[in-house]
């Protein structure tokens, strides 16, 4: 398929899953009976080092969400600190230097065999030792990453000891973004020979209501020094269990070698993965030395068909399906980043129930958890890479590693999600200040063709803002970048309301414009504002080459504090518009913590803005709002991306009560 008919017509049939899986007979967790300490000064890499006074801790776990050592007051609060590094935009949270240790023993069972450790996602710059031999550095904080302990291992029934470094320093982020090894640590012991990580990738090339061609490429690795001859097998489960289908292929592995193998297998009246019927098969692959099984690989999947054309816009086997979509940052609130399993779950479930069929994960890959919640309960997902290339955005931020690191980051990003049938398209970028530059538009190109080299099912897409302080360059020198896109999706182009967001007389106009140049290409908001939402909604129901788009912001967060908070003002002779109004709401936030946006506030429960959302979608005809009485002469300052002071309701209902009290 040429590039030019993946832009024009980009068909993708597909399935999905993960292909390392806690189910898997090689991977066990590794979360429990840490011991940590943060600590900057200290070099704990040795194997000898004494960490017996240090704390006792299980992972996940996020050390800039617990309390501060000696609260002062209206200076620290909990774990704020007005003084902190990343003021309003981190939340007013601490970062530092933490260090992680755990020892483990080897057992019988993994003798002669290959030991890696997994992790999940460490914030941020990592290193990791093993009995004093460093193993290796990750710089960014979310993308997982596995190093091999197999050389460095103690003799079986010695002890062995992991020591992690963890570095969150200087202004590195725009948003909270926790601290330490907050998401998953899994241990992988396998043999010599076995399927790789990740090494289970499904596609299905062709769907229909009475048939679907499954196909499977997995990854076989011989670390032998001679070659392997193997069973492999392959069985498809049905959504309750079944089995369907299943094949055995004796195979050959050259020594210290890899080999691909590829299988098509016919499902038969298969149950379509949807949005309202989120159907999942499963693939069981294993390798067999005789009656033995040696390497044992579970990858749920979903079968469906996804295409995105200028004439139906996203279709969803064969359904079109516009975005109601929200924007997301990795935090749980109270919970901090901790990616604990059933938090990521019930996001979603407080999502589906508020009406959204989609979510943005802005501006970084989300937890594994959160896309296999999003695969049970049937959530579409823009999986995003980058949140900034090589110019910087904060002096500490992913930009200083981005030319020797963003290759790896994109692989290990899609490798580990191109099987979740939930994922509909990849974003290479979120507002990239060099888009509209020769740099920007060349790394457009190297992160687009990589994309497609890895996962040829889905298009590509990269969020453009076309506002100071991001540019003051003109429409036609972000062309070139768009041009490597399959989707072309724009920030608050038709936020109207604010005088602000009209850089010029075309740009809320951008998608006419653009149509009329590219009719066949298509168009998304991948952000708005909610006071603008009845806009965007329209644009996507009138015109079929508009996607839908994503609110800033689905669920409130902690950081960019103060960016939603509605203001009383005393007599204000003029209030502030737009973006030119925003430190006022966000730069001098304190004790402000959170964004205070977000359909749903930081613990879940529905604010104003989601029932105006509601009707907005049609998912409702009418919501009642009621707002709260402004003081004689003061004026409600609205903030970018607040709502007013309208109350639901139930919280009304608490409001009268008060007054009644008081």
């Amino acid at each position: 398929m040429t590039k030019k008919i993946l832009v024009i017509c980009f068909i993708i049939s597909f399935v999905v899953g993960s292909a390392q899986n806690n189910e898997d007979t090689h991977t066990s967790s590794f979360d429990v009976g840490w011991r940590f300490l943060k600590d900057s000064t200290v070099l704990a890499d040795a194997a000898d080092y004494d960490d017996s006074k240090w704390r006792t801790i299980d992972l996940p776990h996020d050390w800039s969400i617990e309390d501060l050592p000696n609260q002062i007051s209206d200076t620290t609060v909990g774990p704020f600190d007005r003084n902190s590094i990343g003021k309003a935009a981190t939340g007013f949270t601490v970062g530092g230097t933490g260090w992680y240790r755990k020892k483990f023993i080897t057992g019988r069972s993994q003798q002669n065999k290959l030991v890696a450790i997994h992790f999940d996602g460490v914030y941020m710059n990592t290193d990791v030792w093993l009995n004093g031999h460093h193993l290796g550095n990750h710089p960014y904080g979310y993308t997982p990453f596995c190093f091999d302990l197999t050389p460095y291992l103690k003799p079986v029934g010695q002890q062995n000891v992991l020591a992690v470094r963890v570095r969150n320093e200087g202004k590195n982020s725009r948003w909270y973004s926790g601290s330490g090894i907050y998401r998953h640590v899994w241990l992988i012991v396998t043999e010599q020979v076995h399927i790789d990580n990740w090494g289970v990738y499904i596609t299905t090339p062709e769907v229909s209501t009475n048939a679907a061609t499954v196909q499977l490429t997995s990854t076989i690795n011989n670390g032998q020094g001679s070659s392997s001859n193997i069973n492999f097998v392959t069985t498809i489960l049905s959504p309750e269990g079944k089995v369907i289908n299943r094949t055995q292929r004796a195979l050959q592995v050259g020594a210290n070698a890899s080999k691909t193998y590829e299988q098509t297998i016919t499902v038969s009246n298969p149950a379509l993965w949807s949005v309202e019927t989120p159907r999942l098969y499963k693939a069981v692959t294993e390798i067999k030395d005789g009656n033995r099984t040696s390497d044992h690989v579970e990858t749920p999947f979903g079968i469906r068909n996804i295409r995105f054309d200028a004439m139906n816009g996203f279709t969803l086997n064969g359904k079109r399906v516009l975005l109601k979509g929200g924007c997301i940052h990795h935090d749980n609130g109270p919970l901090g980043t901790a990616a604990i399993d059933r938090a990521e779950e019930r996001k979603i479930e407080l999502l589906k129930k508020a009406g959204y069929n989609a979510i943005r994960t802005s501006h970084n890959p989300p937890s594994k958890q959160l896309l296999d919640a999003c695969d049970r309960l049937g959530m579409l997902v823009l999986d995003e890479a980058f949140d900034m290339w090589v110019n910087a955005k904060n002096p500490q931020d992913y930009h200083l590693y981005f030319r020797d690191w963003y290759q790896k980051d994109l692989e290990s990003m899609i490798l580990r999600d191109r099987n979740h049938p939930s994922v509909i398209m990849w974003s290479i970028g979120n507002e990239i200040y060099e888009a509209p530059d020769s740099t920007g538009h060349e790394i457009a190109k190297q992160l687009t063709d990589e994309v497609h080299r890895l996962d040829a099912t889905r298009p590509v897409t990269e969020a453009i803002v076309f506002l100071p302080p991001y540019t003051k360059k003109p429409w036609e020198d972000y062309e070139p970048n768009l041009a490597n896109l399959d989707v072309d999706g724009y920030n608050y182009f038709l936020d109207s309301q604010s005088v602000f967001f009209q850089r010029d007389s075309a740009t809320i106009h951008r998608f006419d414009t653009e149509h009329a140049k590219h009719p066949q290409k298509v168009f998304m908001v991948t952000e708005y504002l909610p006071s603008a939402a009845l806009e965007n909604w329209e644009k996507a129901e009138k015109y079929s080459y508009v996607l839908g788009g994503f609110k800033w912001t689905a669920i409130d967060y902690i950081g960019e504090a103060g960016i939603g908070k509605p203001l009383l003002l005393s007599q204000p002779k003029k209030l502030p518009n737009g973006l030119m109004g925003m430190g006022m709401f966000y730069k001098n936030a304190w004790p402000v913590f959170n964004a205070y946006c977000g359909d749903l506030d930081l613990i879940g429960n529905r604010k104003a803005a989601s029932y105006y959302q509601s009707v907005v979608w049609r998912n409702s005809p009418i919501e009642m709002l009621v707002h709260r009485p402004i003081p004689d002469s003061t004026k409600e300052a609205i903030a970018p991306w607040g709502f007013p002071d309208e109350l639901i309701p139930a919280k009304l209902a608490l409001w009268v009560f008060q007054q009644e009290v008081r």
